[in-house]
């Protein structure tokens, strides 16, 4: 993932912000994206995996590791690219790089309570976890056999704790509270001398050599990808999602190399192709671990089982699995006054992302002493609250046309039901007196009903759909905050494609 600078997260905040609010305005009909590229997984055990995970809709993602202790970005003030992610604080790039990579040596985070968080996950409604076990600047936060640059090493503090390797304390505690866990893993490594060669400066993210001319050094570099993926497979129990990140790693065409060459002014280096042989690493992997769902992050190809637009929500409806990964707050590292999205705005975007047959992703960045701020377990709380009452319109749905109306979203669950939720404005507070829909009208002698209210609802047809009314009494008193849910019991398409 590309990250920013203190200024650069402010900034894409307020871009991020203002994306949810052009997505909540829905067009007339839904139009399907399709990705013609994408590859449909053939094992039956994957793709039933993806379906469990397509009803989780919920899930928690952690940036975590040594740079919290200066509430930096993870990882990208190491690359030499004139970005605002790759701001560094000092003028002098060795000696940046030296401190940063000695943040290891004070990397002692005695507060790490992973059971407080895979609780409070849980009862935000959370149902799965993806914990980043190594970022691009290649330190390791399990316990790796194969570098010292790792938490578990003398030179780290905190090796001398028993809860030392926190990736297993994580997936541990996330796993008794019922989630389904994956494991975040750079497949570029700054740090490991095959990758960014200390022979040669590194001017951008990419290998620092030739890999045709030294073929052998990028070997043992893709040895080393595999050997690292392999212990996380074999050595901390059951894992359901291997989540790829650093997607330039990846195999290119020579047609593609000297078409972006014909592009651009990029060196030889930085469009070569950088093949860390997927199907072998994939094969090896899913023998270790039956079933397991591959995100290669932004690679067209057979092992991105899952789209992953970042930080971003889609206009319209996806027709492939996929997840929006999104910081909590405005970065996806630990920044000491960073400012959280309001719980409005999380559980309204939640709504949107499942309306459209997504799943949310939503990031939170623990502190260096291992705790999270105050203001993540009160987002959390908001959307438990939200999530206890209007769950059956999230978990197991999937999205119908059109996924949306205005102010209204929809989603069907699995019996057959409509939910129609209705997003409130800032301020509102009181139910609207009546609701219309034109895409979908009750069956029957359907029941309507209000999430959290036993009260009797009635509506009426109107044209190619409905218009359901509010009783006063139920206007002054909703169940919860921000969306209200409606569920039809029973519906019939008024005009309506089917999806």
């Amino acid at each position: 993932m590309k990250r920013s600078s203190s200024d650069v997260r402010r900034v894409a905040g307020i871009l991020a912000a203002a994306c949810l609010g052009a997505v909540f305005s829905a067009p007339e009909a839904v139009r399907a994206q399709e990705d013609p590229q994408y590859v449909e997984e053939t094992d039956p055990l994957v793709r039933q995996k993806l379906e469990s995970w397509q009803d989780l809709k919920l899930g928690l993602l952690l940036h975590w590791g040594p740079y919290s202790q200066w509430g930096i970005v993870e990882s990208w003030s190491l690359c030499s690219e004139d970005v605002p992610w790759c701001e560094r604080s000092m003028n002098d790039y060795a000696e940046y790089k030296r401190a940063y990579e000695g943040l290891q040596t004070t990397f002692d985070p005695t507060a790490f309570d992973p059971e407080r968080w895979a609780r409070a996950a849980h009862d935000a409604g959370m149902r799965y976890v993806v914990f980043t076990t190594k970022h691009h600047d290649g330190f390791a936060m399990f316990d790796t056999r194969l570098t010292d640059y790792r938490i578990t090493a003398p030179a780290t503090p905190f090796s001398s704790d028993p809860r030392a390797d926190v990736t297993r304390g994580i997936l541990d505690a996330f796993r008794e509270n019922g989630f389904m866990t994956g494991v975040y893993f750079s497949k570029p490594d700054w740090h490991n001398p095959d990758y960014w060669w200390p022979y040669f400066a590194t001017p951008d993210r990419n290998p620092n050599y030739e890999l045709a001319k030294y073929p052998e050094r990028w070997r043992r570099f893709v040895e080393y990808t595999h050997g690292q993926v392999d212990e996380l497979m074999s050595r901390y129990g059951r894992i359901d999602i291997l989540w790829l990140d650093g997607g330039w790693v990846r195999v290119k065409t020579p047609e593609e190399v000297r078409a972006q060459m014909r592009r651009s002014d990029n060196s030889q280096l930085r469009v070569q192709s950088q093949d860390i042989d997927m199907p072998r690493l994939v094969e090896n992997a899913r023998r270790r671990q039956p079933g397991l769902i591959v995100v290669d992050r932004a690679v067209t190809g057979p092992y991105q089982n899952y789209l992953t637009p970042e930080a971003r929500v889609p206009d319209e409806a996806i027709r492939y699995p996929w997840e929006v990964p999104m910081p909590m707050a405005t970065s996806w590292s630990y920044t000491p006054d960073d400012t959280y999205k309001s719980a409005r705005e999380l559980v309204q975007m939640l709504v949107d992302v499942v309306s459209k047959g997504g799943n949310l992703l939503l990031n939170i960045g623990p502190g260096p002493d291992g705790t999270w701020h105050d203001a993540a377990y009160d987002r959390l709380e908001e959307l438990g609250a939200w999530m206890e009452v209007n769950g059956k319109a999230i978990y197991g749905t999937r999205s119908v046309p059109p996924y949306g109306e205005g102010k209204v979203r929809l989603t069907r669950g699995t019996d057959g039901a409509l939910y129609v939720m209705y997003l409130a404005e800032e301020g509102e507070t009181r139910l609207p007196e009546r609701l219309t829909l034109t895409g979908w009208r009750p069956a029957g002698k359907a029941a309507v009903s209000l999430l959290g209210s036993d009260a009797a609802l009635s509506w009426r047809a109107s044209g190619t759909g409905l218009v359901l009314e509010v009783p006063e009494p139920l206007r002054d008193t909703p169940p919860c905050d921000y969306v209200w849910v409606f569920r039809i019991s029973e519906v019939e398409p008024a005009g309506a494609p089917p999806f």
